[in-house]
């Protein structure tokens, strides 16, 4: 996925209303950025840390900026989007570079399958079971290396793990991946002192055959031109628990 061409660095004073950020540019400028990032936003947030603007992609948006990317002290990128990991997905399996899956030649997004849910992608293909894809966001780092998932308390993402399970109990291919957009990452492992709630619904899934997998990203640096952020590499995946 290409960056955008016009991105500007510059230093964060602020985020807050969870879709604002007030961020002080290079140039000397004080402007405020839509964040398009709902979650907590865990080691991504402090003020004074190096982020990147691009203008709004819809010219009728309230907010003539958007925040992109954001690089903490330690030197680790990130893209803040959460938007961002459903496009990176069909990108690579558009380009077969998600081996587990790579055998499937159509992908939908978005299909509804179950009451009030969507799987981002279904997977089809004649003779080949259908998979059902669930994306989620990960860029949580506490550990050097390690990155989990969720950073706060997700009952929508429960759900989603409920949902799988249940298609995979009627005999389809069900996979969860983990889309890491954060440079640095080596290892995946679940928050479950953050959210002990999702760490039993993934459990109880992959206990019937939900399949998960963790991708990391790489992210190319912000200030070069043509940079872009692309879903490249499969890390593994430890259940890591803190709560035994």
């Amino acid at each position: 996925m290409k960056m955008p061409d016009t991105l500007l660095r510059g230093r964060l004073l602020r985020r807050y209303k969870r879709f604002l950020a007030d961020i002080l540019l290079d140039d000397g400028r004080e402007i405020i950025a839509h964040c398009p990032n709902p979650g907590s936003m865990m080691g991504l947030k402090d003020e004074g840390m190096t982020v990147w603007i691009a203008p709004a992609a819809n010219p009728k948006a309230k907010l003539a900026w958007r925040w992109c990317y954001a690089r903490r002290d330690d030197g680790i990128l990130a893209g803040i989007d959460t938007n961002a990991p459903n496009r990176l997905v069909k990108e690579a399996l558009a380009a077969g570079r998600i081996a587990e899956v790579a055998a499937y030649p159509n992908a939908r997004p978005e299909v509804k399958y179950r009451e009030g849910s969507r799987v981002d992608f279904l997977l089809t293909g004649n003779g080949m079971p259908d998979c059902y894809l669930e994306v989620k966001n990960v860029h949580l780092m506490r550990h050097t290396g390690l990155v989990e998932f969720p950073d706060s308390v997700t009952a929508r993402g429960a759900k989603h793990m409920g949902d799988l399970a249940a298609m995979r109990a009627t005999g389809a291919r069900a996979v969860v991946l983990f889309c890491i957009q954060m440079t640095g990452a080596d290892r995946f492992a679940l928050a479950d002192d953050l959210d002990p709630g999702y760490a039993r619904a993934f459990d109880a899934a992959r206990a019937v055959g939900v399949e998960a997998l963790a991708y990391a990203c790489r992210i190319d640096d912000p200030d070069a031109a043509n940079g872009e952020i692309v879903l490249d590499r499969r890390i593994p995946l430890e259940r890591y628990s803190h709560l035994r």
